[in-house]
């Protein structure tokens, strides 16, 4: 990618009392709620504080990472947001899965969806595309991974969830199948198309609204540092691209891997379906 001269802009500063203004935005919402009785004030006050708390410490850990730029460190850093984001994709699911057994399944399945769709994408995209050296440049892989992995998160949290939920549904119609002699792939077609298309409808959505209805954070955030607009509309070309790529990727790996545990080895449906 060639480099576009930044423009002339001084970035704006955001002090600690700049932070106490801005937290009357929640309060109007925690008051909002408590007008309408939502009971959502203690979600709203505790999210707040766990945020400031959360990327305080992030901010003070990146700093120490962009310093030492060591390449263990560095992938340290995305196996932990690895981890963090399939025991929240997972944990989605907890109030619905039958057992234990069922958690760990899906804690492995999409674990691993996620550690193969993420880490090639990232991959691809720094080493192919913006050819980042050192290929551990923690500026370009913790934030890049970072928003892969979150949308990989939310693609196999809903792809798991509608997997389920249509082969609870359309149990009566996968037995009939099986019983015509179709194999466990035939009979669950219908459900797995249906789960891949609620989990990859975020994405189509995305990008057909980027920039027209929305200038995305990375995006901002750039145009805010100074840099020309146009050299940030091509990293969020970049950034848009590769999340429809990932999440893709991963929904299909979750609910094709997924699908599997509803039959049994005899090709016929297990008899008790999670949901």
């Amino acid at each position: 990618m060639n480099s576009i001269p930044a423009t002339a802009a001084t970035t704006l500063d955001v002090t600690w009392p700049d932070l106490a203004l801005v937290a009357m935005l929640v309060l109007v919402a925690i008051g909002l709620s408590r007008w309408q009785r939502l009971g959502l004030e203690r979600g709203f006050f505790v999210g707040a504080l766990r945020a400031v708390v959360q990327l305080v410490a992030v901010g003070y850990v990146l700093v120490y990472l962009f310093q030492a730029t060591r390449w263990w460190l560095v992938l340290l850093a995305l196996a932990v947001m690895l981890v963090a984001a399939t025991s929240t994709a997972t944990r989605r699911r907890r109030g619905q899965t039958t057992g234990a057994g069922e958690r760990r399944a899906l804690w492995g399945i999409g674990g691993t969806a996620m550690l193969v769709s993420s880490g090639l994408t990232l991959a691809y995209v720094t080493q192919v595309v913006l050819h980042v050296r050192p290929w551990y440049d923690p500026r370009y892989l913790i934030p890049l991974f970072g928003m892969i992995v979150g949308n990989a998160m939310n693609g196999a949290a809903l792809a798991a969830e509608r997997m389920a939920s249509e082969m609870e549904s359309r149990r009566g119609e996968v037995e009939a199948y099986l019983a015509l002699g179709a194999t466990p792939a035939r009979a669950a077609a219908e459900p797995v198309r249906r789960a891949l298309v609620a989990a990859l409808i975020p994405s189509v959505n995305g990008l057909m609204t980027v920039g027209l209805v929305q200038l995305p954070g990375m995006m901002t955030g750039q145009i805010l540092a100074g840099q020309s607009p146009l050299l940030a509309v091509r990293y969020q070309v970049v950034v848009a691209f590769m999340l429809a790529g990932a999440t893709a990727m991963t929904a299909v790996m979750v609910v094709l891997w997924y699908r599997r545990t509803f039959f049994t080895a005899a090709a016929q449906l297990a008899a008790r379906v999670p949901v």
